[in-house]
Parts: structure tokens; C-alpha cells; sequence
């Protein structure tokens, strides 16, 4: 018993201390620095080409035939029972080398979800009702739809993350989908523009100038793939995300801590896909 409880104190206190950080990071504006920037558009160039790569394919098309055995075996039996299989990634150059970004963090997530019983063409039509998304998803306050040509998607996001410290974003990206082939869709969204919401639901509530924020949310990519099988739709995202860094002195607390909130975000993004399809 007194195990439990001094696990428990020391969870607190861990708790605490991890609050006090975040609220003093968070409190303080960080600049989004050219070299950040240019950092993340070598990061999504690089994951770009290997994504064109293995969509170009005709054998293979889903993230998961493309995982070493082991891994792929674990994911399709988690998702065969009606979890979310979530995977860290990182993409390196041609060389094989790590990225650095200076001033900055990428979060790059995998994840997937297996729609039992339900055609791709009902769950891609189910991801593109933009103007209903705030229904679906937790993390959605509001959602438009402000342009369509064709397969190209111009939507309005009002996003809400909290966790500790509770954020607030004003949205817009540019979704473009692809059809690879019979039962195969893909599509690339790019986040156009993010500003930070001051005082949130409040009279005064205004936009905070871009990369003088609290830099929580800097860039957003997200790339899907969907195909149909034989028990289903397996649906799939790749979720890549730049932040600030954090200060030397409290990465070692902060920095896994920043990193879970993508990957939470991106699993509750997945799970009422199937929670309102699911045959």
C-alpha cells in the first residue's frame, strides 16, 4: 500500500513541476527564426518524395506494407480488434541522415484504424464533411468549407488542444486528394495558415502575429491513405507538426511531454472515424 501511495505523490509532484514549466514556456513568446523554417521545408520535401515513392507503386500503397514484419504484424492485429495503432516516425535525408531543426521540434506520428464492413468511398465521403467536422471531432470548435475545385479542399479549422495549458487556433489548409487506383484514395493536407487565438471567447479575443506566438503550433502536414479490403476500409495518417523548442534546462521534463500531445491529437482523430461508420 505505501508503494502505491508514494508512487502516487511522486506522479503529483512530477505533475506539478511539469505544470509550473509549461505555464512559464508557454508564457513567453517564441520566434519562428528563418533557419526553423527552413529546416521544416527540407523535413517535408524529404517525407513528401518517399511518400510519392511509395504511392508510385502498385504492389504496396498502405504505410503498413512498408514496415518491417514485426512491426506490421503488431499493428494489423491492434487494429483488427478496434484499436488505433500508433507508431513514431522520422524522416531522414538521402543520405540517411537526421534532420536537425535548430529553434524547433518536429512531431511525426503514424497512425491507423481498420472501418469493418464499410466501403472507402463512404469513409473518404465521411472525412471530406468539412462543414460538419466540429460534430466529430473533440478537438474541433468550428469547421468550413471555403473552397472546392474538384479533388482540391480549401477548409476552415477552429482547434482547441488542452492539456495542462489550453490552446486555441484559427485554421486554414489546402486538402488534395488522389485516386490511386480501384479501392485506393490518398490525400496531402497542407496547413496554409495558423495564428493563435489570444483570449479566446472573450470580447477582446484577437489573432496573434504568425511565429510571435507561444509557437506550440507552427507548421501542420497530414497525410492519408485509405483502401478497402476484404473486412473493411483500413484508414491511415501521418500527422508531422513543428513547435518550439523548449528551454536546455527543462527538455528533459517538457520535451516527451510535447511530443504526446500530436500523437493524442492525431488518435482522437482517428477513433470517430470508426466510431460513426463502424457496420
Amino acid at each position: 500500500m505505501w508503494r502505491l501511495v508514494y508512487r502516487l505523490r511522486v506522479r503529483v509532484r512530477i505533475g506539478v513541476v511539469l505544470g509550473f514549466v509549461l505555464w512559464s514556456v508557454g508564457a513567453r513568446a517564441a520566434d519562428l527564426r528563418p533557419e526553423t523554417v527552413s529546416a521544416w521545408d527540407s523535413y517535408v520535401a524529404f517525407t513528401d518524395a518517399r511518400i510519392q515513392r511509395e504511392l508510385g507503386g502498385r504492389e504496396k500503397f498502405l504505410v503498413l506494407d512498408f514496415l518491417p514484419v514485426t512491426e506490421r504484424a503488431e499493428c494489423e492485429k491492434r487494429i483488427r480488434k478496434g484499436e488505433v495503432c500508433i507508431l513514431k516516425r522520422k524522416t531522414v535525408d538521402d543520405e540517411g541522415k537526421t534532420i536537425p531543426v535548430p529553434h524547433g521540434m518536429i512531431h511525426h506520428w503514424y497512425a491507423s484504424i481498420l472501418v469493418p464492413g464499410v466501403s472507402v468511398e463512404k469513409v473518404v465521403r465521411f472525412v471530406q464533411a468539412y462543414d460538419r467536422a466540429e460534430e466529430y471531432y473533440e478537438e474541433v470548435e468550428d469547421s468550413r468549407l471555403l473552397s472546392r475545385r474538384g479533388d482540391v479542399f480549401e477548409i476552415f479549422l477552429r482547434l482547441k488542444r488542452k492539456k495542462i495549458i489550453t490552446v486555441y487556433y484559427n485554421t486554414e489548409h489546402e486538402v488534395t486528394y488522389r485516386r490511386n487506383g480501384r479501392g485506393r484514395v490518398s490525400s496531402r493536407s497542407i496547413a496554409t495558415r495558423i495564428r493563435e487565438i489570444a483570449n479566446a471567447g472573450e470580447p477582446d479575443e484577437a489573432e496573434k502575429r504568425p511565429g510571435q506566438d507561444r509557437g506550440f503550433l507552427w507548421g501542420l502536414r497530414s497525410y492519408w491513405r485509405f483502401e478497402q479490403t476484404e473486412e473493411g476500409t483500413v484508414v491511415e495518417c501521418e500527422s508531422i507538426i513543428l513547435s518550439r523548442d523548449v528551454p536546455a534546462a527543462a527538455r528533459w521534463l517538457v520535451r516527451n511531454f510535447l511530443d504526446s500531445v500530436p500523437k493524442e491529437s492525431l488518435e482522437s482523430t482517428l477513433i470517430p472515424i470508426r466510431k460513426n461508420l463502424a457496420e
